[in-house]
């Protein structure tokens, strides 16, 4: 409630104005209040706190696919945030190409989807590289064959499951694939006029460079819009400390898969031999049944075993550890 003057206060106002000590327009002037445009059409719900934070997470995201893609493609990858803003959900599907690389996540526990937009030449730079390939681009894009979209999706998959980590400090992220898109008009995940913020990163795979751009509804995101900001952010991180990155990678490392073999035994034949061999004829090898077989993690000899089996399953017995020194 605004100040209440008394009647000697009124009488001298009324004075000075009549005196003309106090201009009445210039009381009016300071009196009114700055006035700030709002368009309806695109209400201000991302705050550039919110979009720093999304920029802050995905730097780190941005560091785990520079070192978790290397391990499928043997490449060098390099990933990096571009910048980060909000739009309308139209603005962002009528500027994508076709075809385009559109992964739709379901990004439990949250409601509703996100949407992973990759450039075209980065997917199929992924797909030259998993058949064998340089990781080069086409010159010119296509259509993706059925194989080519098969591969697409484990592209996806991969980068979908290193969302995790980022998020943790905001939500316990369960992202899942639902499908893959390469025609936009198939991908509308929310109404046109839905607010969302997009974060763009630069992503080199060997010597082919391209886009990828993260599409995160308001809707989605809304329930832990109060966690995106950078004190609530850095404070959750502080908390999780050393200890906890320390198990993560410990967590890492268990699930990496090794390829382990027992070898039965070696032994040398000629060519006409081996093109000649037939059902029942046994080749002699350099061991006897009795003797330990040697096996190998990798290419590295770690264990000696005896040969079994486990139900209906051939099995070797480890009888010895073999250390490095030895």
């Amino acid at each position: 409630m605004g100040e209440v003057l008394s009647q000697s206060e009124i009488d001298s106002l009324l004075q000075a104005l009549s005196s003309g000590e106090i201009d009445a327009d210039e009381m009016k002037e300071n009196d009114e209040r700055p006035v700030k445009d709002y368009d309806f059409a695109r209400p201000a719900k991302f705050t550039k706190e919110h979009l720093r934070t999304l920029e802050i997470i995905f730097e780190h995201y941005g560091r785990l696919i520079s070192t978790n893609l290397p391990v499928y493609l043997r490449l060098n990858v390099q990933a990096s945030v571009i910048n980060s803003e909000a739009l309308t959900y139209s603005e962002f599907s009528n500027s994508l190409p076709n075809p385009v690389i559109l992964g739709v996540v379901n990004f439990l526990p949250l409601n509703g989807n996100i949407m992973v937009e990759v450039a075209a030449n980065l997917g199929f730079a992924f797909i030259d590289r998993m058949l064998g390939g340089e990781g080069k681009a086409l010159e010119k894009n296509r259509e993706f064959s059925e194989i080519e979209l098969s591969l697409l999706e484990k592209f996806l998959v991969i980068c979908i499951r290193l969302f995790r980590e980022p998020w943790k400090n905001v939500v316990d992220l369960e992202p899942v694939l639902e499908r893959v898109e390469t025609n936009p008009q198939f991908a509308q995940i929310i109404a046109p006029q839905e607010m969302i913020s997009i974060v763009t990163l630069n992503i080199k795979i060997g010597d082919v460079e391209g886009l990828m751009n993260v599409c995160l509804p308001f809707f989605t995101l809304e329930e832990v819009m109060d966690n995106l900001n950078t004190k609530y952010w850095f404070s959750t991180m502080q908390k999780n400390g050393d200890e906890n990155y320390q198990e993560l990678l410990e967590e890492m490392l268990q699930r990496v898969e090794m390829p382990v073999k027992a070898v039965l035994g070696r032994s040398s034949i000629s060519l006409q031999d081996f093109v000649n061999l037939q059902l029942g004829d046994i080749i002699r090898l350099d061991r006897q049944v009795s003797d330990e077989l040697d096996v190998y993690v990798g290419n590295i000899k770690k264990f000696t075993a005896l040969p079994g089996a486990v139900k209906k399953d051939y099995a070797v017995r480890i009888t010895s550890v073999i250390r490095e020194e030895e």
